[in-house]
């Protein structure tokens, strides 16, 4: 059984085995979800970062999570240093992560709207790349039980609520609002 949970708020407030950032391909963190991450987990998590990096538009490295409550941070670099992104790397970002997420034997893992911030790639867009990578891994079975859409602004919880209600789920998969 796995459950997909819509969150309307701060991705740092949220107790999960990793939070997702939405990075870019050199791993620095600047300012939108990268920066509140830095700031509430601590600098450590930008060093440790960076130390990893650079990494491929697509992929997804993990670090400690500092002083989050989550254990792990995923880096996500759905774009490059210019910050540009586009569905494919939305697409590849969401899905390395989850991959990761399988490797480190997590059950837990909240995304961001990857792209839509500093990249300003539209919502709706966004959750339509976002949602069918998440039921694809799903369907084709994981050990994360919890997916977590963590949403800051009403429009980006409501295209990704529109998504997903709009979506058959894969047997044994609820969502939660």
């Amino acid at each position: 059984m796995a459950k997909i949970r819509l969150y309307r708020g701060d991705i740092t407030e949220l107790e999960a085995d990793a939070i997702v950032n939405a990075a870019n391909s050199s791993l620095w963190m600047g300012a939108g979800v990268a920066g509140a991450i830095k700031r509430r987990g601590g600098d450590e998590i930008e060093k440790e970062a960076l130390a990893k990096g650079p990494i491929g538009v697509g992929e997804a490295v993990a670090t400690g999570a500092g002083k989050l409550a989550a254990r792990y941070v995923i880096h996500a670099a759905a774009m490059g240093p210019d910050l540009i992104t586009d569905e494919e790397k939305i697409r590849a970002a969401t899905r390395n992560t989850l991959l990761l997420a399988d490797e480190l034997s997590l059950r837990s893992v909240a995304f961001p709207a990857l792209g839509t911030g500093v990249g300003g790639f539209p919502p709706a867009e966004a959750a339509r790349a976002m949602v069918d990578e998440v039921l694809a891994h799903l369907e084709r079975g994981t050990g994360l039980e919890l997916i977590v859409f963590a949403l800051f602004g009403s429009q980006t919880y409501d295209a990704f609520e529109a998504e997903l209600s709009s979506r058959p789920l894969p047997p044994g998969v609820t969502i939660e609002r």
